[in-house]
């Protein structure tokens, strides 16, 4: 796969490169032309089909457009997010940092510092932290993370939907384990929270994957000849299903 979309990506930009040596007039006009075909097809195919690679340049371009531009592609911007995360981003993991009935800004500042612990090398890939406005976020707790390089980004007052992957893991957690469990303790919390959270990560369907699951680790291989196994997770809550060796 990587070979053949290296391949494709080439001759992409060779054609690129060749569009360097002709005139402004040329390349206005040839805009012209590809812009009446591109109406013509639209007329005519219902949902255009782009193979990867055509998908990786789509996607990568398209972000150098103008926002009124991006409008009017041959997919939704929608798409192009969603393009862009399968080729950069993949998919997203949940951290559970800490629980106590008692946070602090102190508290929260060394949770902070023990998540880039954890995530030793990998932290210096984390470019922004997106979080509310809440006390207990105080200025130490965003000096850890600007340390690092990572610039934080605070949400608008009372707008839950400009950090919606955070509130939507939170609804989901409510919906799907607390509401239906009786929590007796922080150590109980810490399990419960442990389990269902590595559920969540490898094994539970994304409606941003098409209700399909996690990527399987890299060289792992799939088969599709054993026997189904079920097992109870999280207090027999949820059930996950996997072929058996």
């Amino acid at each position: 796969m990587l070979s053949r979309l290296a391949y494709l990506l080439m001759i992409r930009l060779f054609g690129w490169l060749a569009l360097l040596a002709r005139s402004d007039a040329s390349k206005d006009v040839e805009i012209l032309v590809l812009r009446h075909e591109v109406a013509v097809l639209r007329r005519q195919v219902a949902r255009p089909k782009p193979d990867w690679a055509d998908r990786a340049v789509i996607a990568a371009l398209a972000r150098l457009l103008p926002r009124h531009l991006r409008m009017h592609r041959i997919v939704t911007p929608g798409t192009l997010l969603a393009w862009h995360r399968d080729i950069v981003i993949q998919t997203r993991r949940v951290h559970i940092l800490g629980v106590t009935a008692h946070p602090t800004g102190a508290w929260t500042a060394q949770q902070a510092r023990n998540l880039l612990m954890d995530l030793g090398e990998r932290a210096g890939q984390f470019k922004f932290l997106i979080r509310d406005r809440g006390s207990k976020f105080t200025a130490v707790f965003d000096d850890v993370f600007a340390g690092n390089g990572t610039r934080i980004i605070k949400t608008p007052v009372r707008s839950p939907r400009a950090n919606s992957f955070a509130e939507r893991f939170a609804g989901t957690l409510r919906r799907e384990c607390l509401d239906h469990l009786l929590i007796y303790g922080e150590r109980h919390l810490q399990r419960v929270l442990a389990e269902y959270v590595r559920h969540y990560n490898e094994h539970r369907p994304h409606q941003s994957r098409d209700q399909r699951p996690p990527p399987r680790e890299a060289g792992q291989p799939v088969d599709v000849t054993g026997r189904i196994k079920r097992t109870h997770v999280v207090h027999g809550l949820i059930s996950e299903c996997r072929r058996a060796a």
